[in-house]
Order: C-alpha cells, then structure tokens, then sequence
C-alpha cells in the first residue's frame, strides 16, 4: 500500500475537525469535505484547522491516500462508491439515533454497521477505529509515542495489511492500539459496549475487550450472531 501523505476526511463536523487537527500536528496534508459549499466549509475551515483545504467529496477522495468517513451513518450512501474505489478507508462512524433516526431504518440488525460499510463500499478497503473515543478526548489525549499511560484506540478490519497500516497513522495521531483482524469485532466499540465514550490506556482498553462476551452488551451480540 502507498504511503500515506495526504488524509481526506469527509465530514466537517465535530469528528471530523478533530481529526483534521490532529493529522495536521502529525504533519499530514489535510484536504476536507462537508454538507454545505466548499465556499461555505472553507471559511469554517480556515478558523478551526487552518492549513487544511476544503473541497468537493471528489476532490477529498481523489487526491488523498487514505479517506476517513466521518458523517453521520445515516448519510454513507450518499457517497457514490465508485468514488471509493481501491481506496484505503478508515470508518469513523457509529450508529445515533439523535442523529441517524430509526436503528433498523439506517442498519441491518443481522451484522456490524461496519461491515455494513465495507459491503456497500465493495471495491475499498475498510478499518474501524476512531470511533469509540469522543471527540473532546481525541482532541486532548493525543500524546507522543512512549508517553505514560497515553491513550489507546481500537482498530480493527479484515485486511492486515490495511489495519497494520492504519494502525501507524493512528499511533503517528497520538494513540496507542489494540488490533484486531475481523472488520465484525468492531461491534465491540459501538454504542452500548462498555468501551464506547471510555478513554483508556493500551492495557485497559485490551483488558476490556478481552471480556467483551462476558458483559451483557457482548452476551446479546453474540446470542444474534448465532441466530
């Protein structure tokens, strides 16, 4: 896979800014997208992460290595996917019912919204993570490698390859990781889960998913997918 030099992040809300920010610390080229104008975004743009460059969906994409997708869930096919094509995605995405309505309107109850992703997505390259932290603690527990009881994210997907790599980036962003290699156990991290708005170092967070089947969230999961 490329080396990642350029992140293209779709969506300008609070997310999506937050990483905008952090990829500009590590030293990234940032180009961003948004619901509104790219006139309108930019001037958003230009006071919250100046340095970044507001454009189309398509202008993100096509010139970005690797696409973070962080809009609301309820909005991803909005997306043509034929845009994604042979790209390296990291969903950012969860299921909010504040914001994405009706659960069984927006998601199939039978899998993950992540894999959910990946099957409309078909030709791109799917890794959940960024998602179970909140915005506040992204913005603020980003520490530099080898830093006391720093931070850790989840980072899961089917492709090897594809979360080692996101796995680096998410590390050059200031967090350590747990990895996985099973796009599904990104359920682990969504809401409900115990990890979902915890803000945990490399050991709790491991500690943590290591008796997912043995909480209730885990127990009604597991008890579905066996359906």
């Amino acid at each position: 896979m490329s080396e990642i030099k350029t992140v293209g992040i779709l969506g300008a809300g609070k997310v999506g800014i937050v990483l905008a920010q952090l990829a500009l610390a590590a030293h990234y080229n940032v180009r961003i997208s948004g619901s509104g104008s790219v006139q309108k975004i930019a001037l958003t743009i230009d006071t919250l992460v100046p340095g970044a460059t507001a454009a189309t969906n398509q202008g993100v994409i096509s010139k970005s290595d690797l696409i973070i997708l962080a809009i609301p869930l309820s909005r991803y096919k909005n997306i043509n996917p034929k845009l994604l094509k042979g790209k390296l995605v990291i969903d950012a995405m969860n299921y909010w019912w504040e914001t994405d309505g009706i659960r069984e309107e927006v998601l199939d109850p039978l899998s993950t919204s992540s894999e959910q992703v990946q099957k409309y997505f078909n030709k791109s390259t799917i890794v959940k993570t960024f998602n179970h932290m909140g915005y506040h603690n992204l913005q603020e527990e980003a520490r530099p490698a080898g830093t006391e009881n720093r931070k850790a994210l989840f980072v899961t997907g089917d492709n090897p390859e594809a979360v080692d790599q996101v796995a680096k980036f998410v590390d050059s962003m200031g967090f350590d990781t747990v990895v996985h290699y099973h796009l599904a156990d990104g359920i682990m991290t969504e809401p409900g889960s115990a990890l979902f708005g915890a803000s945990l170092t490399r050991s709790d967070l491991k500690n943590v998913i290591d008796h997912f089947d043995e909480t209730e969230f885990g127990k009604r999961i597991r008890a579905n997918q066996e359906i």
